[in-house]
């Protein structure tokens, strides 16, 4: 492996471990940490504990336990050049593994700024009074976004025409946030440590994306496109615009877990190249 990949390496390691800190507990069970949001948001994940042993299937077990008491997900990811033997550990412990492409940004590879489709790119103001609207409609498309599979425009369901969800499911999935989970939004986008970019139109919002930043490395995460928008190019360009930006506020390094490798191609043409694979577990269903 070449040393600049070692040092990418390391350098996710530190962003992970350092990323949900400012937000959340950590408890260490075994070879793996767990991280515990305080406060309303995402619940967070667990990952193998900074410079111990690979964690064992007993481990995960314990942590499995822990979540549960909690209520929260049952979720653990790693990267698996980091900690390869986790893998099968994980899989004899009963969890499914999602082999997510890892890609990071090559910079002089980034296309430029183009013209969007009918819609504009627009990053969310934290001080603006729209806030909490545009938060609340971009986590609606967001939710039927990565609802709906990325497959044929209009899905046949028995022998009726089943149209893409668009602004009338949008809005109607749209639910007021909570007044102390804006507040923490906002506090966390005027920091600069995270932006959530979207695609405006008339129609109203169509695509979103963020990106969390910790110290010089920034992740690309939750690009979606509303069902009935796709193949306009939404997330290419949202992912550049949040990758440029990143990179304007100071991120040397710029990263990107991709669904499958479809998806990640896609990500290629943007100016990311796939360093490895980001594992996401939880655990397996159940046989019917």
């Amino acid at each position: 492996m070449a040393q600049q990949d070692t040092d990418v390496f390391v350098r996710l390691e530190r962003f992970y471990d350092a990323l949900p800190r400012p937000y959340a507990r950590a408890e260490e069970i075994g070879g793996l940490v767990l991280f515990v949001r305080e406060g309303e948001g995402w619940p967070y994940y667990a990952r193998p504990r900074a410079g111990a042993d690979t964690p064992s299937a007993a481990d995960i077990t314990a942590v499995r336990q822990r979540q549960r008491e909690l209520g929260v997900p049952e979720s653990f990811e790693w990267v698996h050049e980091t900690t390869p033997d986790l893998l099968a550990v994980a899989r004899s412990a009963g969890l499914d593994v999602l082999l997510a492409p890892l890609l990071v940004l090559d910079p002089a590879a980034l296309v430029p700024d183009l013209p969007v489709d009918r819609g504009t790119v627009r990053f969310l103001d934290p001080d603006g009074p729209a806030f909490a609207d545009d938060l609340a409609a971009s986590q609606a498309v967001a939710q039927l976004g990565f609802g709906a599979p990325a497959g044929p425009a209009s899905p046949l369901q028995g022998s009726l025409l089943i149209a893409p969800a668009g602004p009338a499911e949008r809005d109607a999935a749209t639910t007021r946030l909570s007044d102390a989970l804006v507040a923490s939004q906002r506090e966390r986008s005027a920091s600069g440590d995270y932006f959530t970019a979207v695609i405006d139109s008339p129609d109203g919002l169509l695509a979103t994306g963020a990106a969390m930043r910790s110290g010089d490395v920034a992740e690309v995460a939750g690009v979606a496109t509303l069902p009935s928008a796709r193949r306009r190019g939404y997330a290419s360009q949202l992912t550049a615009a949040l990758a440029r930006r990143a990179l304007a506020e100071g991120a040397t390094l710029v990263f990107l877990s991709a669904g499958d490798d479809d998806v990640a191609r896609l990500y290629t043409k943007v100016g990311f190249r796939r360093i490895g694979t980001a594992c996401i577990a939880e655990p397996a269903a159940a046989p019917l």
